[in-house]
């Protein structure tokens, strides 16, 4: 089974994280099966970008990005060539490395950083 290496985030996932990711699944569904409380504020329907992640490793592995995920990845923070909405990001078999970044555009989260 691929694993998720989940990089150190100060508020999510201060030690980081080795996750058991099955095949078929998105990384927001792992991360949040596993206690990782990535925002989802459109509960992954690929409207917003408060999941977004970056996947350090391993990105050739998932599932190409659709046009709207492209679109709604426009508007994200710290926007990078391996971003990608976790929600949309259906694991493969290859094992990732994935880092959350440290600010979304949800400005209700942004007020505690």
């Amino acid at each position: 089974m691929p694993q998720i290496v989940i990089l150190p985030h100060a508020k999510l996932c201060p030690d980081g994280a080795v996750l058991e990711a099955p095949a078929g699944k998105s990384i927001c569904d792992v991360l949040l099966e596993n206690d990782i409380d990535i925002e989802h504020a459109c509960e992954k329907s690929c409207a917003c970008t408060t999941c977004h992640v970056l996947v350090r490793e391993g990105i050739e592995s998932l599932n190409e990005a659709t046009e709207l995920e492209e679109d709604m990845l426009d508007k994200a923070w710290g926007l990078e060539a391996v971003s990608r909405l976790s929600c949309q990001s259906i694991v493969a078999d290859a094992d990732l490395v994935v880092e959350i970044p440290k600010y979304t555009i949800n400005q209700v989260s942004e007020g505690s950083h």
